[in-house]
């Protein structure tokens, strides 16, 4: 693997912005994404802000991991190397951006037009243009018009009633708005792809649980391949200003992980991860073994266990009938081998978990039960550590954020006392803004941690790994 600095020179690229949330750009960008595939090109593509599922959609569909690009989390300097260390050897890098184009965390802070500017990205706006033609050209017109510094080269009309309704919006925008339609999609039911709580399914449980996923995709891109001018796009993308190469600083390998062994839950219930928080485990010299709490009998000889976010509630009877499964991470934490339980994980290792009526027996490392909560959480997070444990120090602070539709139910009477390593500034956490329930060296939160915005994960879970092995 080369560094940062012998990349070559980025690709072209172009970034698919919605003009709302629910625009439809994250099927556009799915179907786009197969469409380019289908030439032969290899496509980088990214997601804006922190979400698992989206990149789930273009990692499976590209071959390549999808990254993510946060503007509120991650300073200009990481932004530019995430995106210049995952182009490489890519033809093409396609962004799809996250709710509105301008919808940020504090003005523009966080949004998609901070990424675009950031890296000098050419933007195609997706338009839901249901019942709207000339009105559409009045809403292009302002995104245009509202931050000069984003370069909206194109707009792509989606959900058109017919041919008329397209050539009366086409029309308007080109007059009034100066800017040229590079595709129409038509309105489609079959557009969709399946959602539940959290929002879509994720790829890898759509492709092993559910009967016509594949059937569904294929419709979606030949929808979208119809639909779009994609020479055109490509042109578009390929008139990107290009950008300095940055200097190295994330993805740098280092012996600190050598001889360590990390266990990751990966399954059809846990597959939330970042691809970066993986592969600076890797770049840190340790192995990362793959373990599936729904399928495998017991955890392989590891030195710590890092279970990530997912859908644990839908999937209950499967991970509570796997008690030699449940076993061996009680043996595990009872052998002090460290354990980060990131909110899936946090689920599956309390007590039990109760959904929607059915309660099943879970893990019990955390003394709680998890239910569906009122509210479906989802927020930025800030927060420091108020006791050394195994994600980081005393002291240290970091940007993060949940994401979750469930919520702890805790039984202070209970022998069994809850102590807390994180108290949050910002966010929701697990009660009264407290986060981190630690116990030993586990630590299970609502929290999800990036480790380009975060840099003492996984260093210091790393550490503690090798701590532990050595004993």
């Amino acid at each position: 693997m080369s560094s940062a600095a012998d990349l070559p020179a980025d690709p072209p690229r172009v970034l698919l912005a919605g003009d709302r949330s629910s625009s439809g750009k994250t099927t556009i960008v799915a179907g786009l994404l197969s469409a380019l595939r289908g030439r032969g090109l290899s496509v980088q593509s990214y997601k804006v802000a922190l979400d698992y599922i989206d990149p789930s959609y273009h990692t499976g569909i590209t071959g390549r991991w999808c990254r993510n690009l946060d503007g509120h989390l991650m300073p200009e300097k990481t932004i530019r190397e995430v995106y210049a260390h995952a182009a490489e050897g890519a033809d093409l890098a396609v962004i799809e951006g996250v709710r509105g184009l301008y919808e940020g965390y504090d003005g523009d802070r966080g949004s998609t037009a901070q990424i675009a500017k950031m890296l000098k990205a050419p933007v195609i706006l997706v338009v839901d243009a249901r019942s709207i033609t000339r009105s559409a050209a009045a809403l292009v017109k302002g995104y245009v018009d509202f931050d000069p510094g984003v370069d909206i080269r194109g707009v792509i009309l989606n959900k058109v009633g017919g041919r008329r309704h397209a050539e009366k919006a086409i029309s308007a925008i080109r007059d009034h708005a100066g800017v040229e339609v590079v595709g129409v999609i038509p309105r489609d039911e079959s557009m969709h792809l399946a959602m539940r709580h959290l929002g879509l399914v994720p790829m890898l449980e759509g492709e092993r649980r559910h009967s016509g996923f594949a059937e569904r995709l294929d419709k979606i891109q030949k929808v979208v391949e119809d639909g779009l001018e994609i020479d055109w796009i490509l042109e578009i993308a390929s008139e990107a200003e290009p950008l300095e190469p940055p200097k190295p600083d994330l993805y740098r390998p280092n012996g600190e992980g050598e001889g360590v062994r990390i266990g990751v839950a990966l399954d059809e219930a846990f597959n939330f991860y970042y691809r970066d928080n993986i592969e600076l485990i890797e770049l840190s010299g340790a192995e990362v073994v793959p373990v599936s709490p729904i399928h495998d009998p017991v955890l392989p000889e590891v030195d710590g266990l890092y279970i990530g976010g997912g859908y644990p509630e839908l999937y209950a009877k499967e991970l509570s009938e796997n008690r030699s499964m449940i076993g061996s991470i009680r043996r595990a934490h009872q052998d002090d081998i460290p354990i980060f339980a990131e909110c899936g994980g946090l689920m599956y290792l309390c007590e039990e978990i109760d959904w929607d009526g059915e309660s099943r027996s879970a893990v019990g490392l955390v003394p709680a039960k998890t239910r569906r909560g009122s509210r479906r959480i989802v927020s930025y997070t800030e927060g420091t550590f108020l006791r050394e444990c195994s994600m980081g120090p005393r002291g240290a602070t970091f940007l993060g954020h949940e994401f979750h539709h469930s919520e702890l139910v805790i039984d202070h009477d209970a022998p069994a006392k809850v102590e807390y390593a994180i108290r949050l500034r910002r966010g929701t956490g697990i009660e009264n803004g407290m986060d981190g329930i630690v116990e030993g060296n586990l630590v299970a939160s609502y929290n999800h941690f990036h480790g380009a915005s975060y840099r003492e994960f996984p260093r210091h879970f790393i550490k503690c790994a090798r701590r532990a092995r050595d004993k």
